[in-house]
């Protein structure tokens, strides 16, 4: 048997075994499951690049915004993609944490980062309790107004 006849034997085992797997679904499965993993690892990977001196503190900011993105995919993936409708606060957040990184591991200590940082934090903070109240938290807004009013009228009366 020679070299290449083993190479090109070798070949076909392989390409057969993918076709049979991609037959059988393994693929489909990988792939409707686990592609947050093309967003974690580019995080992740930013991450590590920086820490090992190898790239500048300004790569944490995307780097940040991949890896808590792909936590949240992950997280819909299981739980369903309904609770996007709550989530899609983080997004801003993610970008936050990012800015916050920068700050923090820049040797310069920028303070606009920090401060872009807080603002938007502020901001991801809001929208996500606006998004809380706006379902079943409207309810208690509703109820605590009445309560308010119902206080303010007896007690005017109850005055008289």
């Amino acid at each position: 048997m020679s070299k290449n006849q083993y190479t090109i034997g070798l070949l076909f085992l392989i390409a057969g075994a993918v076709i049979l797997l991609g037959k059988l679904g393994l693929f489909a499965f990988i792939g409707t499951n686990f592609w947050p993993l093309f967003v974690l690892i580019p995080g992740i990977l930013l991450h590590v690049l920086f820490f090992g001196r190898l790239l500048p503190p300004i790569v944490l900011i995307p780097g940040a915004f991949l890896t808590i993105n792909a936590f949240i995919f992950f997280f819909c993936i299981a739980f369903g993609w309904s609770n996007m409708h709550y989530l899609w606060p983080l997004f801003i957040f993610a970008v936050s944490i990012g800015l916050y990184e920068y700050h923090l591991f820049d040797t310069y200590h920028p303070k606009f980062p920090r401060t872009l940082a807080i603002i938007l934090a502020l901001v991801s903070a809001s929208f996500f309790g606006i998004m809380l109240v706006w379902g079943w938290g409207l309810y208690l807004i509703a109820i605590a107004f009445i309560a308010l009013g119902a206080w303010l009228v007896a007690g005017r009366k109850a005055r008289w």
